[in-house]
């Protein structure tokens, strides 16, 4: 029998211990509840989901069965919480908060689907106040109802009703943002003897998110020794309906853009100055008396 060294036996003892080391340690399951020095990619079509032992996924975040990215939070019955993305429009990327209404869930709280700067929901009334003139026996224009706050929305809607005696009278909405010029809204004529009944809606063109805007109804006889009154039925901030409803963004100066956005220098300043109210930019008409 041919002679074996010794060592070379010793070598398979060892090779031996080390394999069944290994089998060992291949039975051992690490713990998995901690990311540490390190991060998670989920790409290609993939969404990282967690879930109730019922199989309602409360969380998920990645791409969409629609083809856009987004994030999801469900509630444990599996109602909507909060969702960015998964919407009408692929690139939308619209923020929502829903309701707990499990029958006809809707969103309670979101931004515009087709403004970029612009809340959607809640929508918030627009402030008109009746002014002593309502009721007016002038041929020139007088205030009927006045108002000013921050534009929140995207569309300004108006909607007035208007009386005018023999010979008819004429309204006229103007709106003006702070800092800027008087623009017309609307204007038109009121046939005599007849309520006339207008819906304005206006578009917040060039006019940034909170910034603060004066609205002014006015109203005037064609006649002399007549009487015309405008009644207010309803004023609100809305969203937008449709893509052509989507107001136009203001001239924006780049380098301004640039240093607004590293949270430094002036421009951060006249933001941050832009969201303190000023003092009206012009005197309010005479308001309409409480005991009236």
């Amino acid at each position: 029998m041919a002679a074996i060294p010794l060592d070379l036996l010793d070598r398979i003892r060892a090779l031996e211990r080390q394999v069944r080391t290994l089998a060992g340690r291949a039975q051992i399951r690490p713990a998995l509840d901690q990311i540490l020095h390190g991060d998670i990619t989920i790409g290609e079509g993939g969404q990282l989901i967690a879930q109730t032992p019922e199989g309602v996924a409360t969380f998920k975040v990645g791409q969409t069965p629609q083809g856009d990215w987004g994030l999801f939070l469900r509630r444990a019955n599996g109602t909507r919480a909060l969702t960015v993305g998964d919407d009408i429009l692929e690139d939308d990327q619209m923020i929502r908060i829903w309701s707990r209404d499990k029958e006809r869930p809707t969103p309670i709280l979101m931004d515009d689907a087709f403004s970029d700067r612009f809340l959607g929901r809640p929508m918030l009334p627009l402030q008109l106040h009746p002014t002593e003139r309502q009721n007016t026996a002038h041929t020139t224009y007088q205030p009927a109802w006045w108002g000013s706050g921050p534009a929140t929305h995207a569309v300004a809607e108006i909607e007035l009703f208007t009386y005018a005696n023999t010979g008819g009278g004429q309204v006229k909405v103007t709106m003006k943002p702070e800092g800027g010029t008087a623009i017309t809204v609307a204007e038109y004529d009121c046939p005599a003897g007849q309520w006339t009944n207008k819906f304005i809606q206006q578009p917040m063109h060039d006019i940034e998110f909170m910034t603060w805007v004066e609205w002014l109804v006015e109203h005037r006889n064609k006649e002399p020794n007549r009487d015309v009154e405008t009644r207010l039925y309803s004023a609100l901030y809305r969203h937008t309906y449709t893509p052509e409803e989507a107001p136009r963004v203001p001239t924006r100066t780049p380098t301004a853009t640039a240093t607004a956005q590293q949270g430094t220098g002036p421009a951060v300043s006249e933001a941050r100055a832009a969201l303190k109210r000023s003092a009206p930019a012009s005197t309010p008409p005479g308001l309409r008396a409480i005991d009236d």
